[in-house]
């Protein structure tokens, strides 16, 4: 699986990975998938999108979901992340309202993250596929073998990034995260089912920044364009 077409750095930190054999039962469950004409999502070429636009190098900070949307045009391969052009998800309003509340950012009418992705923010969804409106359908295909790697190899090579883990499912990835060189910030996932429980008010867009900001490194700008 030396072939796997992703980010120069990511291939080199996660060479290993492509080689296993679980990484071998992905691509060969994927490639069944095709073969019996299932709709999956995000499309191929975007799999691994989150990878691409926030290179290894690249990272300060991760907020982990869980899986892609499962619904036509909205996965694009970085978590809460949806194409220009689709409704905003509810999680992802959410997301907006915190922001509001605690800094100066303006709601954009769209649900595309991208300019976070390119500043640092890697969008890493703990499942990298999943089967139309088949929500968690692809929980047990692997994916979460080679995303538990990805989070260790960060934890591991890198120094001083914020894990972002909102809600029960991304707070089971903390034993994955060396605490004494990263901070680890969770909460209540921002869903409309939770994210009055803990989510609104968090202020972990503010506290990101404070501790970027405290080991010399660049801020995020969270403003998207409107």
């Amino acid at each position: 699986m030396s072939n796997v077409k992703i980010e120069a750095s990511w291939k080199t930190a996660l060479t290993n990975e492509f080689e296993q054999p679980y990484f071998q039962k992905v691509a060969q469950y994927l490639r069944q998938a095709k073969a019996d004409n299932k709709l999956v999502y995000p499309p191929g070429s975007l799999i691994f999108n989150a990878f691409d636009t926030t290179p290894f190098d690249k990272v300060k900070v991760v907020v982990l979901g869980q899986d892609p949307y499962h619904n036509p045009g909205q996965a694009m391969g970085l978590s809460f992340s949806v194409p220009r052009g689709v409704s905003v998800p509810p999680s992802l309003r959410n997301m907006y309202k915190e922001l509001s509340g605690s800094t100066d950012f303006t709601t954009p009418k769209h649900g595309d993250l991208t300019t976070w992705a390119e500043q640092g923010v890697f969008l890493l969804n703990a499942m990298l596929t999943v089967e139309k409106n088949k929500p968690g359908s692809h929980r047990d295909i692997g994916w979460q073998n080679f995303t538990d790697a990805v989070i260790q190899t960060l934890s591991t090579q890198k120094e001083h990034l914020v894990f972002l883990l909102w809600g029960a499912f991304a707070q089971k990835k903390r034993s994955l995260i060396d605490e004494t060189k990263h901070l680890v910030l969770a909460s209540a996932h921002p869903s409309p089912f939770s994210a009055h429980r803990g989510f609104l008010g968090n202020e972990h867009f503010v506290k990101t920044n404070e501790y970027l900001r405290a080991n010399g490194k660049a801020v995020i700008d969270w403003q998207l364009p409107l």
